[in-house]
């Protein structure tokens, strides 16, 4: 397999372009080896935007293969442009042809992981409403991802499950559902999501941690139902799905009290987690605690796909596109998790 990281270029209407470039300006041990798919002239104009005085320039070339990033020199942006591609977009505006052009890049980015062509793929932040506006039947990158993964198998959607787990050094969490209303977010917490949940996110650690994961469990409602009273589905739904997983050996517990576990978990100096990993019912629940932390640090990670896919724990922030004033810091995390995830 190619050593090779594929980074997507995101929304060219958002600040993607301009944090990998930074990126591989401030931190080229970590992104040497990496390349842009994309358009090279978005990432041009997103080298100029970054320059500052007293700061090295960032020179842009394009590459034909994967394997070329691997001999340029560091600080310089690989950019392996996909034909078709719109120019730069106008920074901060929700366009059609900047949502198809982030996601002909994932598309390709990800077919590229399948086969083996590179050894990861980073995507930088997309635009939700712009997929929309550009026909892409996906709410996010982890759906399109997953669809990706299932036509390359040849198997239905429903026999690719994944899940998003957002992660940084203090905090992992997992979530049972992800791109869906509240209303439906609730619906989604059953029997089986929440069993299939428990067992990708063992299956997931245990690779990566060497050993069994412990599992901590939010509730859904406030202190977790307090036995009945603010609701059934911690002693209907949740617990069960706790007891089956337990049964088949892995080290879940709970469910807690959702305003205090992701405390619990929290790894801080002096201070070690009781479990590796927060399973969260929704969205907001498991991404709220992380994010707190600190978005610089944060990295999103698509469970239970055939290939490491990372990306960045914040959106497009269309409202400073364009002025170099955006936080790589949180795509340089993704890119060194990327790496050692795909070892």
């Amino acid at each position: 397999m190619s050593a090779a990281i594929a980074i997507t270029q995101g929304d060219p209407a958002g600040i993607g372009p301009e944090i990998v470039a930074k990126a591989f300006r401030d931190a080229p041990g970590e992104l040497h080896g990496g390349f842009v798919v994309g358009d090279l002239a978005t990432l041009r104009r997103a080298a100029q935007c970054i320059e500052r005085p007293g700061l090295p320039s960032v020179p842009v070339a394009q590459i034909a293969s994967p394997a070329e990033a691997l001999q340029l020199p560091p600080r310089c942006i690989p950019v392996l442009p996909l034909p078709g591609l719109p120019g730069p977009q106008p920074w901060g505006q929700i366009g059609a042809e900047a949502g198809r052009a982030a996601a002909d890049c994932v598309v390709w980015a990800a077919r590229a992981a399948l086969c083996g062509e590179v050894a990861a793929l980073v995507t930088a932040p997309l635009h939700k409403e712009a997929l929309s506006a550009a026909g892409v039947d996906f709410p996010g990158h982890t759906e399109l991802l997953q669809a990706e993964a299932a036509r390359h198998q040849g198997v239905p959607l429903a026999a690719m499950p994944v899940r998003m787990m957002l992660a940084n050094d203090e905090l992992r969490t997992v979530l049972v559902s992800i791109h869906v209303s509240l209303r439906d977010a609730i619906e989604a917490v059953t029997l089986g999501n929440v069993a299939q949940t428990l067992a990708i996110t063992h299956a997931a650690l245990l690779r990566t941690l060497g050993r069994a994961p412990r599992i901590g469990v939010a509730g859904l409602n406030p202190h977790a139902g307090e036995g009945g009273l603010f609701g059934s589905e911690e002693m209907q739904v949740i617990a069960p799905a706790i007891a089956a997983a337990r049964a088949q050996g892995m080290d879940v517990h709970g469910p807690f009290a959702p305003d205090t576990v992701f405390m619990r978990a929290r790894h801080a100096p002096g201070h070690p987690g009781e479990f590796d990993v927060v399973v969260a019912m929704y969205h907001d629940q498991g991404l709220i605690p992380v994010k707190y932390l600190g978005v610089d640090k944060g990295v999103n990670v698509t469970l239970g796909l055939p290939l490491v896919r990372t990306s960045p724990d914040h959106g497009t922030a269309f409202d400073i596109a364009g002025q170099g004033i955006a936080d790589a810091g949180s795509l340089v995390e993704a890119v060194r998790m990327a790496r050692q995830l795909a070892r």
